[in-house]
């Protein structure tokens, strides 16, 4: 048991992290200064970016559940 939940939580912290660098910068911030306020004026369906936000929030759900789940096996 402890296994598998050690395998989703790497798994999840992986997606999390390539999922998160996907989102389109709000502005001001580190996307900026790699070309993101040129992009972020161009091209962007909504629909993609509302499945990306629920891909990524379906994730990290499951990225805390292996939390807890590990903490409470090792108990």
């Amino acid at each position: 048991m402890v296994v598998a939940l050690e395998i989703i939580l790497a798994i999840t912290s992986l997606l999390l992290i390539v999922f998160v660098l996907l989102h389109k910068g709000k502005g001001g911030g580190l996307s900026d200064m790699f070309g993101g306020g040129f992009t972020s004026q161009h091209g962007g369906s909504s629909v993609v970016e509302k499945n990306l936000d629920r891909i990524t929030i379906v994730l990290t759900v499951l990225w805390v559940a292996a939390i807890v789940g590990l903490g409470i096996a090792y108990k």
